[in-house]
């Protein structure tokens, strides 16, 4: 094992430690196994995961997961509304998409999780 351990993928926290075989951040919980954390890293800005961490791309199907408000509409995206062939974009919001009832608007991907195929 290396003297200094990697900071913590998800909160860039240095006061990382081991337990067993995975890397433990006591800042915000987050484990990860030290040999993830390298493939990890380089692909890590070129992935939009949802909100229990699935691997998102254009065309998947998602479910949003929490109600959300929608600005200048009288009522709520329920949850479990399904958002069908989602495009990802850069910029605030990760998830552009059309709904039906609301029409044509952007997610983000910590608000869906990714419908089995």
């Amino acid at each position: 094992m290396p003297d200094s351990l990697p900071p913590c993928p998800d909160c860039g926290s240095a006061f990382t430690y081991q337990v067993d075989a995975l890397l433990m951040c006591p800042e915000c919980g987050h484990e990860w196994s030290p040999d993830a954390a390298a493939d990890t890293d380089a692909d890590a800005d070129a992935q939009v995961r949802d909100a229990v961490g699935n691997i998102l791309k254009d065309g998947d199907t998602v479910t949003v997961i929490k109600s959300l408000k929608v600005k200048g509409a009288s009522s709520m995206l329920k949850v479990g509304t399904k958002v069908q062939n989602i495009r990802l974009v850069d910029g605030d919001h990760d998830i552009d998409c059309k709904i039906p009832g609301f029409g044509q608007m952007g997610l983000k991907s910590e608000f869906v999780k990714k419908v089995s195929d």
